[in-house]
């Protein structure tokens, strides 16, 4: 009984082990973004020049994160996740000692690289460590909060940290917090890996699926900029198909492929991933505009915008548990299904903002989608872990989490273009039913102004409708899911 209880108490600290790594990885990402307007100050570039630091930690964390995930269940997850937390420290000293914008790229590279490893293994090792099902939900449900954690201290953190110690702090903060997630994995975690360990690794598959990612994530951050039908645009696109191409007839040749295509043969598997991307890109397709329409309409700082979003971590953070604690109760298509319903309500609230809105008319959308969206994390890892071998359960959490990154990326350039294009119509329509009785050039001006205000408020509420929509349909993605003896005992070879 003892043993047994010793055995307990260290699978919950192997999950706050993990979740520190988690933590501070998406913590990285949330308050770099406050720190931009210093950097282009100090640096002396301009704001599109900046987005390069987002771009390339963006492109560099698409591409690895299938390759951090087959190399942890080949090699072993607890080396893998050392390693790639190691660099990630490394990379977090050499960037807050960046001088230019150059050296900053290159060090947000190493940092997303190495970031990258994080979500495949940090998953696959809650998969292996909590074998019975319903408790595995529980403590992906836990570890899911970890992610709205970061949401919240982000600008907690990040704002005093820039003002009392400078940009450069938002980096070297991560060096004795990452010691500390080290000295913790080294002293928790047990190594682990399939039974089915290679040592032909599929380098051909990995470096052709990161090149397609990179065209694809590179086109879907740039391409609003650029123009959909731009050379440039029009180079990722053929680059995009091609790649493709030649991965797929590379992974169905490969000894032991980067990617295992017999994943999309899994109906489970599949509509997760469905619903999963769609949820994603609907969300975060609407989600992003909300801190623009704070500042541009209700006159709220960047500081402020983000205080908006606490109690949405808040809620998801409550609810992520909450559905974990459902597996076994509940079959998980319906707690999914009931989850994105939730969420889309809840982004379809937000079609009522207008310029005189308060901060209560943006939180009680952001709580009721987050509460959505929170008690389906859980859930959908679960099946992921449950539905393929355990030795490939890192890189099927590296397809999700990947799916994920790359629905925010399409989100984020649909909806951006959907509000652009709308905008503009919306301005020839209004314009065209508008009369104005005066030749008094101030009133021309606050007419051509109160055109253009209404044309983007109907913009914005459109997408967020489209938006809802969306995530309303992603739902039955799920209806016909079926988890068909799910796998409680999940088996590893311990080292």
């Amino acid at each position: 009984m003892e043993e047994k209880s010793k055995d307990s108490n260290l699978r919950w600290w192997i999950l706050l082990t993990v979740i520190i790594g988690t933590f501070l990885g998406r913590l990285d990402q949330t308050i770099v973004n406050l720190a931009l307007p210093k950097i282009i100050n100090d640096f002396k570039i301009t704001v599109s020049a900046a987005g390069w630091i987002a771009t390339a930690y963006i492109l560099a964390n698409a591409v690895f994160v299938p390759i951090w995930g087959k190399l942890g269940d080949t090699l072993g997850r607890k080396k893998v996740y050392i390693f790639g937390f190691s660099i990630f420290i490394f990379g977090s000293i050499l960037a807050g000692l960046s001088w230019n914008l150059s050296s900053m790229i290159v060090f947000r590279v190493i940092q997303a690289i190495a970031g990258s490893a994080d979500y495949p293994t940090a998953m696959a090792i809650i998969a292996v460590t909590f074998k019975e099902g319903k408790e595995r939900a529980q403590a992906l449900g836990i570890w899911s909060a970890s992610f709205a954690a970061a949401i919240v201290f982000g600008p907690l953190l990040g704002g005093p940290l820039i003002d009392a110690f400078g940009w450069r702090s938002v980096f070297l903060i991560n060096f004795p917090i990452g010691i500390l997630g080290i000295f913790m994995a080294m002293r928790f975690i047990n190594e682990s890996r399939g039974e089915e360990k290679s040592y032909n690794f599929d380098w051909l598959g990995s470096f052709t699926l990161g090149g397609m990612l990179s065209a694809l994530v590179l086109v879907l951050d740039k391409g609003m900029d650029w123009g959909w039908l731009s050379i440039s645009s029009l180079v990722c696109y053929f680059l995009i198909v091609i790649l493709l191409g030649f991965f797929i007839k590379v992974e169905h040749k490969a000894i032991d492929p980067v990617v295992d295509l017999r994943f999309f043969k899994i109906p489970a598997f599949v509509n997760t991933l469905v619903n999963n991307f769609i949820v994603f890109m609907g969300m975060t397709g609407g989600v992003f505009l909300i801190p623009i329409f704070a500042q541009t309409f209700l006159g709220y700082t960047a500081t402020q915008s983000g205080y908006l979003f606490i109690p949405m971590a808040a809620a998801m953070m409550l609810a992520s548990p909450i559905g974990g604690m459902l597996t076994g109760k509940v079959e998980a298509r319906y707690v999914i299904f009931a989850s994105t319903l939730i969420a889309a309500f809840g982004i379809y609230l937000f079609t009522f903002l207008e310029p005189k809105s308060t901060a209560i008319n943006i939180i009680i959308p952001l709580l009721v989608m987050a509460f959505g969206m929170g008690f389906g994390m859980a859930q959908r890892t679960n099946i992921i872990a449950s539905v393929v071998d355990p030795h490939e359960i890192g890189i099927a959490s590296s397809i999700l989490a990947l799916a994920r990154n790359i629905a925010g990326a399409f989100g984020i350039a649909i909806f951006g273009t959907i509000l652009s294009n709308r905008t503009v119509s919306n301005v020839i329509s209004i314009n065209s039913f508008s009369h104005l009785y005066s030749n008094k050039l101030i009133d021309m001006k606050k007419f051509i102004g109160l055109i253009e205000l209404k044309a983007q408020i109907n913009a914005y509420d459109y997408v967020f409708l489209v938006s809802s929509i969306v995530v309303f349909i992603g739902a039955f993605a799920v209806l016909s899911l079926k988890v068909k003896n799910e796998r409680t005992d999940v088996k590893v070879h311990m080292e």
